[in-house]
Parts: structure tokens; C-alpha cells; sequence
């Protein structure tokens, strides 16, 4: 029996380090081909992908074989391509696996196998993909209605603010789940669909609100959307540890699909997603709204940290693994963290943001008294996750989440934007730029430079090259707002703003009480608010948040 049992451990031991193994090398032939100029690059990275199926078999994943076939069919190799994309044609979307008739007729299938289009068995690949599709879907539609499916409720014919604020704060219309893990789709517009994978807590119960965690992935220019989430291809693999410590404290996962034009860093099409999502989340389950985070990887983590700049309303906490902390849609206003937090897992041999740019950002973030930690990690490439020293980072992450709570009603705010569609934050709302103003004095901006940066030379072999660099574009103006609140009093000072409105909590003020404004150093402001019904039901129906109720707003006008 003992013999049985150590043969057991020994097999799950190699399983779990060949699956390491096999992503290092596959992570390793992906940063080959995005490198690459010219065949011989592409030749390189497809000899390096053979490799790793040839060293680890029982590894091959779609991913590999999918990447594989784009780049023999660049290389015009067809029957290079065909050995390879058949079998991945062939992946059905169940339980252990991914399915392959997303590749074929997906969102970029007619650039990315250009060249085997006008072969005939592309015709055939082709013909049964949409035959594939079209059973899948009949099977996610039923699924979907069972997440979405809860009871009865309704707003309406409630008598008064105080009754419906009360309603709303105790909303619970959940019912049980029938599975672990849906793969919901989700519609970008009109004519693209992604989706997002749950990971629900293995006894789920609609009564608990539960914390809720989305995971970004990276590579985000060579990902495709896809209108459906495969369980292993995200809880499984370098994603363990999530999967790990979130069943352990009971947290939802929730793995979203980003593609190179729709997704969290840039361009900005697609970065309404993850709100949207959350809001659609909260429609199906119990979800704790003062514990909402996001985490991710490379892309993803700029991602995280990029809706920590920009719209981190309804989130407790961002986290990420190799950031590069910077916003690429527009400026990077770094105070604006001070509104929530970021913890950053960074190794020094990562050539996506080097470590040296990390300890300026540290030393900057020290400097405005942010919520910001750095844990760095030597030794270790920009795939650190993959490894399983990277345990210990998720343990630090978990345990900040469990710990971490959204402030609902923070007695100040600061926020700099050059973009109205971001110009929210808490209480302060709807603010509106007036860029031919001049900035007030206390509005400055916080950059540094980065004067080294780690990179590849032609021999795989990482150098250390000097740049001069600015960390932050930060090509437009913006405006600025600083705002605290205490005993009924609010004291509003503004940099290049036209508007704003102030949105308020029967947890920030005295009903009974007049509420009094000053703006720039006059009084602005001075009336008794009552409930305002139409403007609650407003909010709950766009955000669908239980605990920051707003029951009225003042509008501002400078």
C-alpha cells in the first residue's frame, strides 16, 4: 500500500513539474514569434514549440497547438499546419478541455491561416467547425438561463426613499447553482461576443455574500475572442494558485477573454468589460461589493492597474504580477491610488518592466503615502507565475484580500483625469473638464524617468540597455479635484473642472441637517436633502451595488 501511494505522489510530481516544464518552453517560443522579423524568427519559435511537444506529450494544450499552426501556415509549411490544427479542430468545449472550432471560424481565423484558406481541407475544417458551434450553443444557452435564473422581486409601489434604500440594501434574490464553473458569454457589441469564466466556491450558498476576484490574462495582442471560457485552460496550470487559495478562503473567480482590439490595456474599446461584467455577475449571484478585486498577469496586471487609474469605484483592491504600471490610453495619474491600493509581484529578470523603474515607482508611491507594496522576486523571468516559487506571492495576495474591505464612503478624495468618460470616483461624479482654464498650484504632475531597461539579445541572453524615458505619457491636460467631507460640510477645491455633482449617503450625512458646499474657498451650497427614489433606482439599476446606495446628488457648476 505504502509502495502504491508513493508511486501516486511520484506520478502527480511529474505531472505538475512537466506541466511547469512544458508552459516554460511553450511561454518561451510564444516570446520568440512576437519577436520575430523574419522567417527564420518564425522558424525558430515553431522548432521551439515541436520541442516542447516532442519533450512533454501528455502537455500539448490548444494554445500550443494553435500558435503552432498560425506560424507553419506563415511559413507556407500546409501540411505542417494541417497535423497541426486538426487536432485542435477537434478539442470539444467540455469540462477538461478547449474547443477547437473557435479557431476556425473565430474573429481572426481568415488573417491568421491566410494561406491555407484556398486548401480543401480548410473547406472541410471549416464546414464542421460551424456544425460544432452550433451544438455548443444550444448546450450554453441552457446554462447560461440556469446562472442567470433567481426569484422574483421588484422596486416599484414601495412608499417612500427610506424603505426602498432599506430594500435595496437587503436585495437577495439568489438561488442555488447547479455547477462549479459557467462559461457566460458576453456581448462587446453588435457584432463581437467574448465571455468570462466563474469559478464559484465548491458549496456556494445564495444566502452568503461572497468576495470576488478577476483574474486579467496577458498577451492580450495575440489573444482572440471567444464567445465561451475553458475550465482547465484557466483554473488549471499557471492559474493553480488562484484556483488554490481562492477555494480555500471561498472566493469567485473570474477569468474574462480579452482580444487585441477588446481588452483591459489598450486601445480603450474594451475596457468597459470588466465593470459591465461585474454588473451582470451581480444580477446571478451573491457577490460582497465591498470586496470586489482585480489581479493579473503582464497585460493583465497593466490592466489591474490601469482600473486602478481610471475607474476603481467598485473595487476593494488591485493586484498584479510583472506590472508595467502605466496607463496607455491616456495620462498615468498616479495619486489617484491613494483612493484604494496596488500590491505589485516583480522579479529582476523581467525585460517587460525593469526593476530598477519598480524601486522608483516604490520610492514615488512612498512619497504620496499610497496604499503600495512591491515584492520582488529574484531569480525569476517575466513568466513567474508559471513557477511554483511563486506560491508565496499568492499567499501575500490572498491574505490582503481576505483582509481588505472598499472604504463605501471615504471622508476624501483626489482625482486627476484627461477623460471625461473617467471623471467618477466614489461620491464625487459626472465631472466635467474645462482644459482652458489655468491649473491650480497645488496641480503637478508626478513622473520620474527610467534611464535602463532588461531585453533579449539575438543569442536568448538578457542585457541591460540604457534608455531615457519619461514612466508616464502625459500628453493631455487634465483636471483635478481634491473634496473631503465631515459633519454635513464639503469642501470642494477643483483644477481645470467645469462640473461635477456630489452624489450622498444617509452613511456620510445628517437628513435632519442642512448640507453646506464650499467650493474654492466660497460657500456654494447650503439646503436639506431628502431621498431622491428615481435617482436610487438610476444607480442600483447601472452598478447594482448594495452597499454604496446614493439617495441624492448636488450639482456643481463652476
Amino acid at each position: 500500500m505504502k509502495y502504491i501511494i508513493s508511486l501516486s505522489l511520484l506520478l502527480i510530481t511529474l505531472l505538475v513539474n512537466g506541466q511547469e516544464n512544458y508552459s516554460a518552453l511553450t511561454q518561451k517560443a510564444l516570446e520568440t514569434m512576437w519577436k520575430s522579423k523574419d522567417e527564420a524568427g518564425y522558424k525558430k519559435a515553431l522548432d521551439m514549440y515541436e520541442e516542447a511537444f516532442k519533450i512533454y506529450p501528455d502537455s500539448i494544450d490548444g494554445t500550443g497547438l494553435y500558435k503552432s499552426s498560425v506560424i507553419a501556415s506563415e511559413l507556407n509549411d500546409y501540411d505542417k499546419a494541417f497535423k497541426y490544427i486538426i487536432p485542435l479542430a477537434k478539442m470539444q468545449p467540455d469540462e477538461d478541455g478547449v474547443a477547437g472550432w473557435s479557431y476556425i471560424i473565430g474573429e481572426s481565423a481568415q488573417s491568421e491561416y491566410k494561406n491555407l484558406l484556398l486548401d480543401p481541407r480548410w473547406n472541410v475544417l471549416k464546414q464542421n467547425a460551424i456544425k460544432d458551434r452550433e451544438k455548443f450553443h444550444k448546450k450554453l444557452i441552457k446554462i447560461e438561463d440556469e446562472f442567470f435564473k433567481i426569484k422574483s422581486y421588484f422596486f416599484d409601489k414601495i412608499p417612500n426613499g427610506k424603505m426602498l434604500y432599506e430594500k435595496i440594501k437587503n436585495h437577495n434574490p439568489y438561488l442555488s447553482k447547479n455547477q462549479q464553473n459557467y462559461s457566460i458569454t458576453f456581448k462587446v457589441n453588435d457584432s463581437a461576443t467574448t465571455s468570462y469564466l466563474i469559478h464559484l466556491p465548491k458549496n456556494y450558498n445564495p444566502q452568503n455574500k461572497y468576495p470576488l476576484l478577476f483574474f486579467l490574462h496577458g498577451a492580450v495582442r495575440s489573444n482572440v475572442l471567444s464567445d465561451y471560457q475553458m475550465v482547465q485552460e484557466n483554473l488549471g496550470g499557471w492559474n493553480r494558485f488562484y484556483t488554490k487559495y481562492a477555494d480555500i478562503n471561498d472566493v469567485i473567480l473570474v477569468f474574462p477573454k480579452g482580444g487585441e482590439k477588446y481588452n483591459w490595456m489598450t486601445p480603450d474599446d474594451g475596457f468597459f468589460m470588466i465593470p459591465e461584467m461585474l454588473k451582470q455577475i451581480k444580477t446571478a449571484i451573491n457577490i460582497d461589493d465591498s470586496k470586489v478585486f482585480i489581479s493579473g498577469h503582464s497585460n493583465g496586471a497593466t490592466g489591474s492597474f490601469s482600473y486602478l487609474m481610471k475607474q476603481p469605484t467598485q473595487f476593494a483592491g488591485f493586484y498584479g504580477f510583472n506590472t508595467y504600471p502605466k496607463v496607455f490610453t491616456g495620462g498615468t495619474f498616479v495619486e489617484n491610488i491613494k483612493n484604494r491600493s496596488f500590491i505589485n509581484f516583480s522579479t529582476d529578470k523581467d525585460y517587460y518592466y525593469p526593476p530598477n523603474a519598480n524601486d522608483d515607482l516604490t520610492k514615488l508611491m512612498k512619497g504620496i503615502a499610497a496604499d503600495y507594496k512591491d515584492y520582488r522576486y529574484n531569480g525569476f523571468p517575466h513568466w513567474f507565475p508559471q513557477f511554483g516559487e511563486s506560491e508565496p506571492a499568492f499567499q501575500i495576495l490572498f491574505k490582503d484580500l481576505v483582509n481588505r474591505k472598499r472604504n463605501l464612503f471615504p471622508k476624501e478624495i483626489s482625482w486627476e483625469f484627461d477623460d471625461e468618460k473617467y471623471g467618477n470616483i466614489d461620491w464625487i461624479s459626472d465631472i466635467k473638464l474645462d482644459t482652458l482654464k489655468l491649473k491650480a498650484p497645488w496641480h503637478q504632475e508626478l513622473n520620474f524617468k527610467i534611464t535602463s531597461w532588461i531585453d533579449y539579445d539575438k543569442d536568448d541572453s538578457l542585457i541591460v540597455k540604457k534608455v531615457n524615458k519619461d514612466a508616464f505619457d502625459l500628453k493631455r491636460k487634465s483636471g483635478k479635484i481634491k473634496a473631503k467631507y465631515e459633519n454635513n460640510i464639503f469642501y470642494i477645491e477643483t483644477s481645470r473642472i467645469q462640473s461635477f455633482s456630489i452624489k450622498l449617503s444617509p452613511e456620510m450625512i445628517d437628513r435632519s441637517k442642512k448640507i453646506k458646499v464650499y467650493l474654492n474657498g466660497k460657500l456654494y451650497f447650503t439646503q436639506q436633502i431628502d431621498y431622491n427614489q428615481e435617482f436610487m433606482l438610476q444607480n442600483f439599476e447601472k452598478y447594482r451595488d448594495r452597499e454604496q446606495i446614493w439617495i441624492n446628488f448636488i450639482n456643481v457648476k463652476i
